[in-house]
């Protein structure tokens, strides 16, 4: 089995869904702490919230195990994104800052190098060869990376979050006109709060592989979760929250595609 879902388009656009999954290797597995066990850190239902983009002929990628296994949006060498508090490619403690795995019971270094050969290195691979032949198709590549997170986590950010967190790596990911076009269509709605570059700036995928000076844009998403979910087990998807949600993702998505187009 492949370690993620990978479907080509048409569009020169690349959702990365690096959060998704559930799977776990058998290791971990039977090392989670009983807090860990629900997956809570999951970016529950975000394939459903975006399926839309398929429809429109995105690229879509999405990661098949949980972020407990392994952290694709960490990079490799495990070296820390943010001066606050966060967790690593391989984490050991919850948001909340529970422990991942029962006492003596962590995944060992072989299995953790195994596990980045196996599960990280493929969707990374997948990325760069998605990037590489939209721009040879199309001249420029868009990268969109999609994420939630719960509204709340006082260890992470104070208060409640934001509802659309984009974030540019304080604009190197992508041209400023790209960034200009997603807060003009965040502007022009008022159900949802926002922000640009807060709490979430852009992880590993999105600082990597955003290099607008070489046609390929690149952003981050974080949304938060109560807007399409409910945020306590078992995480019910409600839908009426979600379309009224989707209304603005579809509306980001389109303002990038013609704001990458036009700074290509």
């Amino acid at each position: 089995m492949t370690p993620f879902h990978f479907t080509a388009g048409t569009l020169p656009l690349l959702v990365s869904i690096p959060h998704a999954g559930t799977q776990l290797t058998p290791e971990v597995e039977a090392g989670l702490s009983d807090a860990a066990r629900g997956l809570p850190d999951t970016d529950w239902h975000i394939p459903l919230l975006y399926d839309f983009v398929r429809d429109l002929g995105a690229s879509v990628l999405i990661g098949r195990y949980s972020r407990y296994v392994i952290d694709l949006n960490r990079p490799a060498d495990n070296q820390p994104l943010y001066s606050t508090a966060t967790t690593g490619l391989y984490p050991e403690t919850l948001f909340d800052g529970t422990p991942t795995f029962a006492a003596g019971k962590t995944p060992d270094a072989a299995v953790r190098q195994r596990d980045l050969e196996t599960i990280w290195q493929p969707y990374h691979q997948q990325i760069q060869q998605e990037l590489a032949r939209l721009k040879a198709q199309h001249g420029y590549a868009l990268l969109f990376d999609a994420h939630s997170i719960a509204s709340v986590i006082p260890r992470l950010f104070d208060g409640r979050l934001p509802d659309i967190n984009l974030g540019t790596n304080d604009g190197a990911s992508c041209s400023a006109a790209v960034s200009e076009a997603l807060q003009a269509v965040c502007a022009q709605q008022t159900a949802f709060s926002w922000v640009v570059n807060g709490r979430f700036k852009g992880g590993y995928i999105t600082r990597a592989y955003g290099q607008p000076e070489q046609h390929v844009q690149a952003v981050q998403l974080e949304l938060a979760q109560c807007n399409y979910m409910d945020e306590t087990p078992p995480y019910a998807w409600q839908q009426a929250r979600a379309a009224q949600l989707q209304t603005v993702l579809k509306a980001l998505i389109k303002a990038l595609l013609t704001a990458g187009t036009r700074a290509k």
